[in-house]
């Protein structure tokens, strides 16, 4: 018996009866030998965190475009932060935490640079062109099927592709925005709350840190609630997740989803929508269209999927992009580059 047929035989005794098993997995879309020492889903979860793809979301804003302190979060903060809620909450419940791990460090890797904004412009974009739009959830599961690995994909598991393209809350429940519809596994429901949990919380703490609100402003239900730190915060929130779920799903109790959204109001209206964030749209939106309005019409090799249309390789490459990679492609197509000179051949001053 291997390493790996000991620890699937081991969730079967530790799991809850509604968990993932990796021995039942549904497989991969192009059969491969199982690895001796990993199950399937520890194995997604090692392939997700060497790529490219996801090393590049250190350089991609999570709320604060091109942060210059060095503890405001990243793309790639936000993903971890995801991936700890995520299993703390997982091991509770006794769910598979390798399959939730897998899911929540692959679920935003297609996002764009600059954040929702970049999103926003993007999905523009598309539209523009005749496609069906852009989202980073989708975009994440054309990175891990078509993008990674030279257009060879990493071929995960169908329990992971589908968590990863599961994981954005495009369908919730009429009264709030975080009861959310079933997902295919509850591993997967997890990560789709955690990650609100998660930016809820750590975008709150930014916000904090940039001065941008204080926490006098916070509303009253929400310190009362929830906590006065940002560790109480996600205490209280991790702890009510795993009291108010079980077969029937994953959720938070009805008073903690109604001060969950009072939050989520508050920063749209105070730090989302705030005045510096409406000051850089336009420049974020100026500097994407440049790039893709040039890319589309002048590159002829992205190294993207063979057949997709033109448009749909330059948002491949251009959601990609870090912040940084973003800005110095544009500085390079649009700002005059110096001819180099002798300062001999200028006239000495006197």
């Amino acid at each position: 018996m291997t390493l790996r047929e000991r620890w699937e035989n081991l969730e079967n005794d530790i799991l809850a009866p509604y968990a993932a098993r990796s021995a039942c997995s549904r497989g991969r879309v192009r059969e491969e030998e199982p690895c001796p020492i990993r199950t399937c889903f520890q194995r997604d979860r090692d392939r997700i965190l060497h790529s490219k793809a996801f090393r590049r979301l250190k350089h991609k804003t999570q709320v604060l475009l091109l942060p210059e302190g060095d503890h405001y979060r990243t793309r790639l903060t936000h993903t971890l932060e995801v991936a700890q809620i995520a299993r703390t909450i997982a091991r509770a419940l006794r769910l598979n935490e390798d399959l939730t791990e897998a899911i929540a460090l692959g679920h935003d890797l297609g996002h764009t640079p600059f954040g929702h904004m970049g999103e926003e412009v993007l999905n523009e974009l598309a539209l523009r062109e005749g496609l069906d739009g852009f989202s980073h959830a989708r975009q994440s599961l054309r990175v891990v099927d078509i993008l990674e690995r030279d257009g060879k994909g990493l071929n995960l598991t169908r329990e992971v592709r589908e968590g990863i393209s599961q994981h954005s809350k495009g369908q919730v429940d009429v009264r709030h925005g975080f009861r959310l519809s079933a997902p295919s596994t509850y591993e997967a429901w997890v990560v789709r709350l955690s990650d609100s949990v998660a930016y809820l919380n750590h975008d709150l703490d930014d916000a904090l840190r940039a001065n941008i609100v204080s926490l006098s402003d916070v509303p009253r239900i929400v310190i009362e609630k929830m906590g006065d730190s940002h560790s109480k915060r996600i205490g209280n929130l991790v702890m009510d997740i795993v009291a108010s779920s079980g077969e029937g799903g994953i959720t938070m109790s009805d008073s903690m989803l109604e001060t969950a959204e009072i939050l989520r109001d508050f920063l749209f209206k105070r730090v989302y929508s705030a005045e510096q964030a409406r000051k850089e749209e336009p420049k974020v939106r100026h500097l994407l269209s440049t790039l893709f309005d040039f890319l589309l019409k002048e590159a002829t090799d992205l190294r993207s999927a063979g057949d997709d249309p033109p448009a749909r390789q330059v948002l491949d490459f251009i959601s990609g992009m870090t912040d940084r990679y973003a800005v110095a492609y544009f500085q390079r197509l649009t700002v005059p580059s110096p001819w180099p000179f002798d300062m001999g051949d200028f006239p000495k001053l006197p």
